[in-house]
């Protein structure tokens, strides 16, 4: 896809790119929320802003989207933008702004790169871009289609709010309109947009953590500081019984396949969210496939769904459940206690797995399931926030 031309140009260049891609990208937000602030107003994750991830995120996908380009000029890595357009779709994303994006983006790296972008460079990396954005829109555009959306969200009533410890608690959602629930897929998330007390419309992506008849039902996890958590901090102070939530459509790549290999599942904290409405799914379709739960937790108390997961795991014919807690409140067996650990779990070397929690532990987990034999491929995981693995794995 990218012509032999550009790609000897890309290849020379990528290195100077790719060493000045950080300052090159916090240089283009910059000049997009100078020149756009309401898209960090309404669009972006102000607290992703906040600590650097988004654009740690922004700069590693388009290294890793020119360094696949170059070394395999005929294909494009459509497979590593499904992510990403998830994501886009859930917001709302829209192909005009892939323009936008494009010019603040090269006046950033004329900014930073000066003279070194010589008409050639630039032509080269308009090509990258064109195909990395374009891309985008095409697969943005089958989702909505799919979804019978455009990105609007749609209001929906909180019939029920449920505190599953003391900082998470669950939200079950019905169309305010008692229209039809969406049809979504276990490990699929939906978008939820709030007004703040400074009139920003912030927009943050929730797990559905079950399949309740009627509804959808996300569970959030407060998050300290601001702007980090300011919107788990808004729903969890202002959001109850009768309040009427923005919710997007179901989005999201990650989903559980229904087959008959082995599998495993394996979260920490509140990466449980979309592992226990897989279990549900599970269960409710009379699954009898081999399952390995695994879960790891500071404590007891901070074990979101803790109850929910043995039922589930009782239920299912052939499932096990093993949890670990860093902090055991009671008395535990002490291989146990501690974070994560499957040395002592029997990983069929055919299974395949799906991960949700901190990227410590989701490198960790991987590594031990690499290592009993469970192919790359067949490893899914799924980062709550930017995605700071993008072509990493």
């Amino acid at each position: 896809m990218l012509s032999e031309k550009s790609a000897q140009t890309v290849r020379a260049t990528l290195p100077v790119v790719g060493a000045a891609i950080e300052e090159i990208t916090g240089s283009f937000y910059n000049r997009l929320f100078t020149a756009h602030p309401e898209l960090l107003r309404d669009l972006f994750n102000r607290g992703n802003q906040a600590d650097g991830s988004q654009k740690s995120a922004l700069a590693g996908s388009i290294a890793a989207f020119a360094t696949a380009l170059v070394n395999n000029p005929d294909q494009r890595p459509d497979a590593m933008l499904a992510r990403i357009a998830h994501k886009h779709a859930s917001l709302g994303v829209t192909g005009p702004q892939y323009q936008v994006v494009h010019d603040n983006l090269f006046a950033a790296i004329v900014e930073v790169l000066g003279e070194a972008v010589t008409p050639e460079v630039a032509e080269a990396w308009e090509e990258v871009y064109w195909l990395m954005a374009n891309a985008l829109i095409a697969l943005e555009a089958r989702l909505y289609e799919e979804s019978g959306t455009h990105g609007e969200r749609r209001p929906y009533t909180v019939v029920s709010r449920t505190a599953e410890t003391a900082d998470v608690a669950t939200f079950l959602l019905h169309p305010a309109d008692g229209g039809p629930v969406p049809a979504h897929k276990p490990g699929q998330y939906v978008s939820v947009q709030v007004e703040l007390p400074d009139g920003a419309r912030q927009i943050r992506q929730y797990s559905l953590s079950g399949r309740p008849d009627g509804g959808l039902q996300i569970t959030v996890k407060r998050v300290a500081g601001d702007p980090a958590g300011e919107v788990s901090t808004h729903l969890h102070q202002h959001v109850d019984q009768g309040d009427t939530l923005l919710v997007s459509a179901p989005f999201g790549d990650v989903q559980l396949v229904d087959e008959d290999r082995p599998l495993v599942l394996a979260s920490a904290g509140i990466g449980c969210t979309p592992i226990i409405g897989m279990l549900e799914h599970l269960a409710e379709t009379g699954a009898t496939r081999k399952v390995i739960a695994v879960h790891g937790d500071q404590q007891e108390s901070t074990h979101a769904f803790r109850e929910d997961l043995a039922r589930l795991a009782e239920k299912l014919p052939n499932a096990e459940a093993h949890v670990w807690y860093e902090r055991p409140e009671g008395e535990r067996p002490a291989e146990r206690t501690g974070r994560v650990d499957l040395t002592g779990v029997a990983v069929p070397a055919d299974a395949v797995a799906y991960l949700c929690g901190p990227l410590p532990f989701m490198r960790a987990v991987r590594t031990q399931l690499l290592e009993a034999g469970v192919p790359a491929a067949d490893i899914h995981y799924e980062v709550f926030g930017p995605d700071m693995w993008l072509g990493q794995n």
